[in-house]
Parts: structure tokens; sequence; C-alpha cells
């Protein structure tokens, strides 16, 4: 298991709150996040305020017991992939979710540079519409 590896890691531990913070310490100053297209928070975030703000803070606010749970990583030099499984309960509709996903980091120089999600954002979606 690689440095890089590691870094990655560990901004899966803890709650979203505890995941917020450690990803800022990990992130690059000019760390780019994408979101998937169809995914509630869709869009590519610059920089750990922007992507705290823009994607931890509103899991931590909008979701009861969200949570990224990764079954397997992988790394290859500077990416480092991570494969798991959400899930949480969208607070406005009550309707719990889970939903695979991808993740895709670049690290830079021991810090993380982008991220980019894959994602089944229709369950995601799912649990964020009213209608039955």
């Amino acid at each position: 298991m690689g440095a890089n590896l590691d870094l990655v890691r560990a901004t899966y531990e803890g709650s979203s709150e505890d995941n917020g913070r450690n990803l800022a310490a990990a992130l690059a100053p000019d760390a780019t996040w994408t979101e998937a297209e169809g995914f509630p928070y869709a869009g590519t975030y610059i920089g750990p305020d922007a992507i705290v703000a823009g994607v931890f803070h509103r899991l931590g606010t909008e979701w009861i017991g969200y949570s990224a749970k990764v079954h397997t990583f992988m790394e290859d030099g500077d990416r480092v992939a991570a494969f798991g499984v959400y899930s949480g309960t969208y607070k406005a509709t009550g309707k719990s979710m889970t939903a695979h996903f991808a993740h895709l980091y670049e690290v830079r120089n021991g810090k993380i540079g982008t991220m980019v999600q894959y994602v089944d954002s229709h369950m995601v979606m799912q649990a964020l519409s009213a209608a039955e």
C-alpha cells in the first residue's frame, strides 16, 4: 500500500463532517472535485472551501446517516480509485437510498489534486423525489 492510497483512504474515515475536515487537510489549494452529472450536487468545485461547502456541508446537513463506505481501493501511481456504496436518508423526503459509486483521485505532491465521481445517481435522485 502506497502513500497516495493511504492519503485517500484516510478521507473516508468517520462521519460526513469528519470526512470534510479530513479531506480539507488533504486537498491541494487548487484541487478540483467533480460530482457526477445527475447527482444532486453535480458540477466541479475548485479549492477546499468550495468543495467542503458545496459537497460535504450539504451531505452533513441535508441527509441523516449519510455514508460512503468503500469496499475496494486501487492505486496506480498518482491515481487512486475508491469503489463503494453510498447510503443515507434525505431529510426533506424521509426516503432512504443506497447507490454504488467509484471515485477516481489524482494525487500531486502529497495532496489530492483532482477527484471525479461516478455514481448510480438515479438511486440518489429517487430519495430526493417527494412523489411515491
